[in-house]
């Protein structure tokens, strides 16, 4: 295994630099059970955390893995994995990837198994809808917290209005970031030297991760439910709503796995978890062959991605430090920063209807960005707000 080149061990006391990877799993599943209104959402959550808080990731690394984590699959695991392995290698890649969908993956069993047994959604969105408004808050905030550190040049600007531009009329991000990146060649960057590189914590009496207990999805009856997500996953590109339509025509069209009201149905029920989208193949999973369908069905889909991410991870310590893969990453980021903002816009177009959404907006990101208050304590401000229905 290549190196990581930080050692937590060496950094400062926890809570200033440092973590263990029980407190690292904690914290991924504690984003994992909050992280309501998709991928920026979560990563705004996860920049707050690893980059401000903590301080367990530099900013540019965490640029860097948003745009890198877009290339293939859920770009907010890619992004889980990217850390994990940072800060403890391949297992602490997988193991934060795990705890991160662990309580999407869990709350969409148990609703689909509500679902297919009585048929109706649970009464759960109208607490949902009030979480939009602050769900734009945390978007904005985090923004605004990386434009302020990687906007100092009038090119790097330009770059963003591009990228911003280009985000609110939905063009692909994969594309965005790979223009962005060619147009960081044109920019001044300052190059650093190359650092050296250091061995990432390991998980105690262990220096890999035993796969053996998913060994059993090769046999049974769920080859081709394995191998249909697999398929699937090697053309997860650009997000999860691009994935629904791909889902759709595979599941409803051709394989008949679901009717067209119970794949609506899965995709509201996906929207009800704080997870991505994607978790939309727990629930056909489910339909198919119960609890153990729905995580054969799961680790299929993300699995392309997070094996390509784990490659990327695993070299990122070595081309991070040439000078053109400087250039292309001085593009990427202040693409990144735009790309997160033009999130905030798209979203507020939809979900703010009504002046006492825009209040809760205004409420929650002078909260954030002003009192600095925790997003969890937000969150739930918002989701009372719904369910009484205070957001007309």
């Amino acid at each position: 295994m290549e190196p990581a080149d930080r050692d937590p061990s060496a950094l400062k006391p926890d809570g200033e630099g440092t973590v263990s990877l029980g407190r690292l799993l904690a914290i991924f599943l504690k984003i994992g059970s909050i992280g309501f209104g998709g991928g920026m959402a979560v990563i705004a959550l996860m920049e707050q955390e690893f980059v401000r808080k903590r301080r367990l990731i530099p900013l540019d690394e965490f640029v860097h893995s948003v745009g890198l984590g877009q290339v293939l699959g859920s770009f907010s695991v890619n992004v889980a994995i990217f850390i994990g392995y940072r800060l403890f290698g391949v297992a602490g890649a997988l193991l934060s990837a795990g705890a991160f969908l662990a309580p999407s993956i869990i709350l969409v069993i148990i609703l689909s198994d509500l679902y297919f047994r009585y048929h109706a959604l649970p009464a759960l969105q109208g607490a949902v809808a009030g979480l939009a408004p602050v769900v734009i808050a945390l978007i904005l905030n985090a923004g605004w917290s990386i434009g302020r550190k990687v906007l100092r040049s009038w090119p790097a600007m330009l770059i963003a209005t591009g990228a911003l531009a280009a985000g609110v009329v939905q063009w692909n991000a994969v594309w965005v970031l790979v223009t962005a990146g060619a147009a960081g060649f044109l920019l001044p960057v300052r190059l650093t030297g190359a650092r050296q590189p250091h061995q990432p914590g390991k998980v105690a009496g262990s220096g890999s991760v035993n796969l053996m207990p998913f060994a059993f999805f090769a046999a049974g009856p769920l080859p081709v439910l394995i191998t249909t997500f697999f398929k699937i996953g090697l053309v997860f590109f650009g997000g999860g709503f691009v994935l629904v339509p791909v889902l759709h025509n595979r599941l409803v069209t051709q394989l008949g796995w679901l009717r067209p009201q119970e794949f609506l149905d899965g995709v509201a029920i996906s929207n009800l978890t704080p997870g991505p989208i994607a978790v939309l193949a727990t629930f056909a999973g489910f339909h198919v062959a119960g609890t153990t369908g729905a995580l054969a069905a799961t680790v299929a889909l993300f699995a392309p991605g997070m094996m390509l991410m784990l490659a990327i991870s695993h070299q990122y310590g070595r081309f991070r430090d040439d000078h053109r893969a400087q250039r292309f990453l001085a593009g990427v980021n202040p693409a990144v920063a735009g790309l997160i903002l033009s999130a905030a816009l798209v979203l507020g177009r939809s979900a703010l209807i009504s002046w006492h959404g825009y209040a809760l907006f205004a409420l929650s990101f002078c909260l954030l960005a002003g009192l600095r208050w925790h997003p969890g304590f937000i969150l739930v401000i918002g989701a009372a707000a719904g369910y009484w229905g205070l957001l007309p």
